[in-house]
């Protein structure tokens, strides 16, 4: 017997968005490694608001709302706010029932730039690597180290002279680069003063953008520290000085594994003063150059190990561009683009945890 379409609303119901998610969902695990860190991160949030006053939004959810952006790809918060409103997976992550109002975009990016302000991003990574150590995920010997470029939101058109004090011929004027020389030392962007035109190879196109750092440990190849600076030839090294600096025990040597843009004798010897020894990629491929180790580094099978793990950082920089979308960043200026940088970091720790099976403890 066929069946005929009967289009009635219920005037009732009596489920919750809980009864709707499969208990073998992959984003079940990640919410509970999310709600233990934020209920960690409750006396900083409670530091953060004035006592009295209309309540804002949550910052639990605000936190919640960004990490679904990074895991589903959403490109603005427009589309983000768009899809909490109809996607019940996305209302039982964030806490909200199915007839609970969803905030506005304004209100939505008012209380998100609000959080940007703090350092919580660095924070609740802090906070999902406590788990990672609890559950003996993290090396405490073993790192490596390297950077990649984000391309800034900024059209090489805005890249003028600084002296340059002519308006701009309409929103998207013609621009003849024909016999200019564009220099960071002459010129500066418009639209984000911050990027820089660089590029990391003879053979690629040079580009308005940033430089983005990342240090993980080499066990299960988890970030234990991000950073985003602006792009230059020293970048790389020198902000991996600092961040190895940071997490280095001076009782017991460690090793940092890196490719052979880090094969200086600056940077071997910075490490060395820190009880590091760098493994490092030997550039020996230019005729005559030297390489900063030799064979009493290379011999050892610790060596071999390095090189092999050192490659899974890769795999997070691949992650980042693509499901993370920071090929070209959204955000302008450096410490913006360090904080969503740093919560889309925690995503892919987020993620990779669950991949190795680990719940909230």
């Amino acid at each position: 017997m066929r069946g005929f379409e009967q289009q009635s609303d219920a005037l009732f119901v009596y489920v919750s968005p809980e009864s709707f998610v499969p208990n073998d969902h992959p984003l079940r695990p990640i919410r509970q490694m999310v709600d233990t860190a934020l209920e960690n991160m409750s006396p900083v949030f409670s530091q953060m608001y004035s006592h009295t006053g209309r309540p804002s939004i949550p910052p639990e959810r605000l936190l919640k709302a960004m990490l679904l952006q990074v895991l589903y790809s959403i490109p603005s918060n427009v589309k983000l706010v768009e899809q909490i409103h109809f996607s019940i997976l996305f209302r039982w992550f964030l806490g909200l029932g199915l007839d609970e109002p969803v905030w506005d975009n304004s209100s939505f990016t008012t209380n998100q730039e609000r959080l940007i302000e703090t350092d919580v991003a660095a924070t609740f990574l802090a906070e999902v690597l406590k788990q990672a150590k609890r559950n003996k995920l993290l090396s405490k010997d073993h790192f490596s180290v390297d950077g990649t470029l984000i391309q800034a939101w900024a059209s090489l058109k805005s890249f003028k002279p600084r002296d340059d004090q002519e308006p701009p011929a309409g929103k998207n004027s013609s621009r003849d680069f024909k016999g200019e020389k564009l220099s960071n030392d002459t010129h500066s962007s418009t639209t984000d003063p911050e990027a820089k035109l660089y590029r990391k190879g003879l053979n690629q196109e040079p580009r308005l953008s940033f430089a983005a750092h990342l240090l993980t440990e080499n066990l299960n190849g988890l970030v234990v520290m991000s950073r985003v600076t602006e792009a230059d030839g020293f970048a790389e090294r020198e902000t991996a000085k600092a961040m190895i600096g940071k997490i280095a025990p001076r009782k017991r040597r460690v090793t940092v594994a890196a490719d052979k843009n880090y094969d200086t004798f600056g940077f071997a010897k910075a490490m060395r003063e820190l009880n590091v020894t760098p493994h490092v990629t030997q550039n020996t491929t230019k005729k005559g150059r030297r390489s900063s180790i030799d064979g009493r580094t290379t011999r050892h099978s610790s060596y071999a190990a390095s090189q092999k793990f050192r490659k899974r950082i890769e795999e997070v920089f691949g992650w980042l561009k693509t499901v993370g979308l920071f090929r070209k960043t959204r955000y302008r200026g450096v410490k913006k683009i360090d904080w969503h940088f740093t919560l889309a970091v925690t995503a892919y720790n987020l993620v990779r945890m669950r991949n190795l099976g680990v719940c909230a403890t």
